[in-house]
């Protein structure tokens, strides 16, 4: 039985040497791709035909290869994660693609997430609207009480619980043509929002959150929903909609206490 036949293709990839340089895209040929491998496995076999041919290979990001890390974030053919929906970049496969296709693979396009070299960006403004409340604060005196021992309705702890997959990725940010974080931030705001733990600190929380995401340059809600499409991980615009109602709450509480 003769062995299945692998794809050839052409890759244009995006190469910029840092934030400072001018980026352009570069083509690049790659033959008998297996339709099993993934596609970080795919830019694997090409970084080593590169380095074998003395030339530099191709900057990305990626560390755990199961869908959990977000890490591996890349715009492929105009879309976030590329042509599948429900997974990230590390979870796409070959099978999608034809042999002889061209193939766009880019970084993620932000003001917010500058390029580092190729195609890994910096999503550090993330970690920052994070710090800047993505927490509970904890009373350690001793008189701690157990969170398992604090009744929350189901429904609330499913919904805390689907705001929390967000893995910060990115992608709805990519996606978003204002390249907006509100899905992120909604997201990060909800899980702990909908949670008892987390309503001490709510007010405080949202309105600092919401502070640093825009002095991070992200842009407004266009209310398309395409973050929501592109999200490896379903998350709902509703989050979008319960951080504007926490936000306005706190404002109201914040300017009559």
């Amino acid at each position: 039985m003769s062995a299945k036949k692998g794809l050839n293709l052409t890759l244009k990839i995006w190469r910029q040497k840092n934030n400072k340089s001018k980026g352009q895209f570069d083509t690049y040929k790659i033959s008998d791709v297996s339709t099993d491998s993934s596609f970080l496995e795919m830019l694997d076999i090409l970084n080593e035909q590169l380095i074998n041919e003395g030339k530099d290979p191709v900057a990305f990001d990626h560390d755990c290869r199961e869908g959990i890390c977000g890490m591996c974030s890349l715009y492929i053919n105009g879309r976030a994660h590329g042509p599948d929906t429900g997974i990230t970049t590390c979870q796409l496969h070959m099978r999608h693609f034809k042999d002889g296709e061209t193939i766009h693979i880019e970084p993620w396009r932000s003001a917010a997430f500058p390029v580092i070299k190729d195609l890994v960006v910096d999503r550090s403004a993330f970690d920052r609207v994070m710090a800047a409340g993505g927490f509970v604060s904890v009373n350690t005196s001793g008189n701690t009480l157990d969170a398992n021992a604090i009744p929350v309705p189901k429904e609330d702890a499913d919904k805390a619980m689907d705001a929390a997959a967000c893995i910060g990725c990115g992608a709805c940010v990519a996606s978003c043509k204002n390249g907006s974080a509100m899905l992120f931030v909604g997201a990060k705001v909800s899980q702990f929002a909908l949670l008892p733990q987390g309503r001490v600190e709510a007010k405080r929380r949202v309105l600092n959150m919401v502070k640093a995401m825009d002095e991070e340059g992200f842009g407004n809600c266009s209310n398309t929903g395409a973050c929501e499409v592109e999200c490896p991980k379903g998350i709902s615009l509703e989050n979008i909609a319960r951080m504007n109602r926490e936000y306005v709450t706190a404002n109201i509480s914040t300017a009559n206490p």
